[in-house]
């Protein structure tokens, strides 16, 4: 696989967030395509391997020439679900290391996974947690709401904290069908509303992802040059400034990390930690291998 073209901090580069979800998902087919093991769920579920007695006239002529291998695209109605990516927008997604932003990242991981489940024939929704507020666009599948979606990703800007409960309403007037949730955050929370929300969301009983979000320099505490950290929705601040502070900061982030994982897990919610300097290609992966649960 071309590391640089999942590279997020080259992504971001890009203005043009379809071009970038189309760089990003050729890169990442044709990683796949090379792989000489493939777990289940990471092809595309509506292809299957063209078998002897298949209609010629369903074989996928633009999968062949990717892939040099014969693939039928089965019907769209027994394999397409609907995908909401929910992200967090607080101003703590504002966090840099280097020239990226969690924000960034993942603006460019967002617009990635709806390209890539649109070309799954899904439906396809997006809703902001931001300034208190909750932002939506109902899942639907047609190309013009996907330009929407990449719209809205474009011209997200973090701010204030997390979105207040009773904004949730929205989320909870989906299909009656199964459903496969995405949520992209860093996570911070002050009063356990991040926690709430996802504990609600798991009642649903929905497949549900958490891509947790972190920056390198949080994950190491490499903050050189640096003495002091600011909250960025407290506005409280910390020094870091000797090394038992970093030893101690290292033993209860393990253990915070640890915890949330298996809070999560307890819940049935699949978790993942990101950090930022990491390409997209594993949360992809992991978007299909939920995306199969879904179908199932």
């Amino acid at each position: 696989m071309s590391r640089p073209l999942l590279d997020p901090a080259t992504l971001s580069a890009i203005k043009d967030l379809s071009l970038v979800a189309r760089t990003v998902i050729d890169g990442f087919m044709a990683g796949l395509n090379r792989s000489q093991v493939k777990g289940a769920g990471l092809e595309f579920s509506q292809y299957r391997s063209y078998q002897p007695g298949d209609d010629l006239r369903w074989l996928d002529w633009k999968m062949y020439a990717r892939s040099d291998r014969y693939y039928i695209r089965e019907s769209e109605m027994e394999t397409s679900i609907s995908v909401r990516i929910l992200i967090d927008a607080s101003n703590s997604m504002n966090h840099r290391d280097g020239p990226l932003s969690k924000m960034d990242y993942a603006r460019c991981l967002a617009a990635a996974l709806a390209y890539l489940a649109y070309m799954q024939g899904d439906a396809i929704g997006l809703y902001i947690f931001q300034d208190g507020q909750l932002f939506s666009l109902p899942s639907r599948k047609d190309p013009q709401h996907l330009s929407r979606i990449f719209y809205q990703l474009e011209n997200i800007q973090a701010a204030g904290k997390f979105t207040e409960p009773v904004q949730y309403k929205q989320l909870f007037t989906g299909e009656r069908r199964k459903e496969l949730l995405i949520f992209i955050t860093d996570m911070y929370q002050q009063q356990g509303e991040i926690s709430g929300l996802l504990g609600s969301l798991a009642a649903l009983q929905h497949e549900l992802i958490v891509f947790h979000l972190m920056g390198k320099n949080e994950l190491d505490l490499d903050f050189a040059g640096y003495t002091t950290l600011q909250d960025l929705e407290t506005g409280k601040t910390v020094s870091i400034n000797s090394a038992e502070m970093k030893k101690a900061y290292t033993e209860k982030l393990q253990q915070y990390l640890a915890a949330t994982r298996m809070q999560l897990l307890e819940q049935q919610i699949f978790y993942r930690l990101i950090s930022m300097d990491q390409p997209l290609d594993k949360a992809l992966r992991d978007f299909l291998n939920q995306r199969q649960k879904s179908l199932t």
